[in-house]
């Protein structure tokens, strides 16, 4: 019996690539932060929900699980979180992993409401069901001890749920430079995510161990 090594090590990484990580967890974190405004003043109004039909209270649930999965997955990847007989990173896996399920549930929920139309919703349903997907796949690798399979599927969960900071960097762009945002916003529903889930496939990919 043969166990597949591990593809991603953090403390193997070069320094550049610390650095981008690095970043990667400090946008997160200030996206969460950012967006925890929904939490402390929840709206009451479909328009105070982005002009949502479904906003209430389901915006608030989604951005509650976004938070979570954002502050605890900017964590995931330190390695001493991994270390000991009883290694910290199972519990806040967990607790991971549900954020996301919670999150993608309500994102899920949200996109068939969204002011953009059925392009937009096309775009973010598709967002929450593959990171709700993902995730489900991840946790079970976990449990059936397929570690490396785990990690590869926990990579890619990552790279969906820093759709909520990509979102978040482009609609800032779009009204910078002036373009009309309904066709933008269709746009963004795709590329908020599916750029991620490409590097991260790419990432995989020049990751895996070469086999002799």
């Amino acid at each position: 019996m043969t166990t597949a090594a591990a593809p991603f090590r953090p403390a193997t990484m070069s320094w550049r690539a610390r650095l981008a990580w690095t970043a990667v967890a400090l946008l997160s974190l200030g996206i969460a932060a950012y967006s925890a405004r929904y939490l402390l003043h929840p709206p009451t109004t479909p328009r105070q929900a982005l002009g949502n039909p479904h906003g209430v209270p389901w915006l608030v649930i989604h951005v509650a699980g976004s938070v979570v999965a954002l502050v605890v997955g900017s964590l995931q990847f330190i390695p001493a979180l991994r270390r000991g007989a009883r290694p910290p990173h199972r519990w806040t896996g967990r607790v991971y992993v549900l954020a996301c399920l919670v999150g993608g549930g309500a994102g899920l929920i949200l996109a068939f409401g969204s002011w953009a139309g059925p392009i937009a919703t096309a775009g973010f349903s598709s967002l929450a069901v593959l990171w709700i997907a993902v995730n489900i796949l991840g946790w079970r690798a976990a449990v059936q001890g397929r570690l490396a399979e785990h990690r590869r599927w926990m990579i890619r969960s990552w790279a969906l749920t820093l759709a909520a900071v990509t979102l978040r960097l482009y609609l800032p762009l779009v009204m910078i430079l002036e373009l009309p945002l309904p066709p933008w916003y269709r746009a963004i529903s795709f590329l908020a995510w599916v750029p991620n889930l490409v590097a991260a496939e790419l990432w995989l990919r020049l990751a895996r161990p070469k086999t002799t």
